[in-house]
């Protein structure tokens, strides 16, 4: 049986060496348990050993392992592509949405925030490899999408996330994340009252360290600490 608990030692281990051979503190490094098609059970488990946020990438399934009291004891994360229609679903649920991919969905978090009288925190998604088939803003249209945002009284930017195109190797995606620490860099410096430029969210299971190397302080790690999912 898969060694939950060890395995979170392991990367906890592995994310700190990382850090430091950065000369960043490892405790700058917010790991994330991507756990998506893991049960109530196994989630538990993997904050027992000391996960501190889950990220979940499925509203329904979300919705269904927080009744059953899946994430006691840790924060609770969306980070899965997010439909306007089931925005309502996730606000003021998830402490933080990495996946706010447009306008029109911050606008929606927006409104269903406003209902339910509360700021929503975000991250804005970049596709950063500019790929036809996955979602988020293009670099350059990073400004232009910050200027909206700012203008949503119910949403709070609390950085960028960014899923890098599948590659060879741990190190093949080092040019997007190092472009993507340097967007974050180059915007952290803009002045609005609700946005601010704390998170970088990028690498996962092959390609953490790199990321951590590259800037990255949230990691989102599913396979390593739970194990290869097993798609019907």
């Amino acid at each position: 049986m898969m060694d939950i608990e060890e395995n979170v030692h392991k990367i906890k281990e592995e994310i700190a060496a990382a850090a430091r051979a950065a000369g960043r503190d490892p405790a700058e490094i917010l790991l994330v348990a991507a756990s998506k098609m893991n049960d109530a059970g196994r989630v538990q488990r993997a904050i027992r050993a000391g996960v501190p946020v889950c990220g979940e990438n499925r509203v329904q399934e979300m919705l269904e392992k927080q009744r059953q009291n899946a994430y006691e004891g840790a924060a609770l994360h969306f980070i899965g592509h997010l439909q306007k229609n089931k925005v309502r679903q996730v606000v003021g649920l998830a402490a933080l949405i990495h996946s706010a991919d447009s306008v029109e969905l911050l606008r929606e978090i927006d409104r269903c925030a406003r209902n339910r009288q509360c700021v929503q925190d975000v991250l804005l998604e970049i596709n950063i490899g500019r790929e036809s088939s996955k979602s988020g803003f293009l670099p350059e249209m990073l400004p232009g999408a910050l200027e909206e945002a700012a203008k949503l009284g119910a949403v709070r930017v609390r950085g960028l996330m960014a899923i890098p195109p599948v590659s060879r190797g741990v190190d093949g995606n080092r040019p997007f994340f190092s472009e993507m620490d340097k967007l974050f860099v180059d915007n952290a410096g803009k002045k609005y009252d609700n946005i601010h430029m704390d998170f970088l969210s990028m690498g996962m299971s092959r390609d953490f360290q790199t990321a951590i190397a590259c800037g990255a302080n949230i990691v989102r790690i599913g396979t390593a600490i739970f194990g290869e999912r097993i798609y019907s």
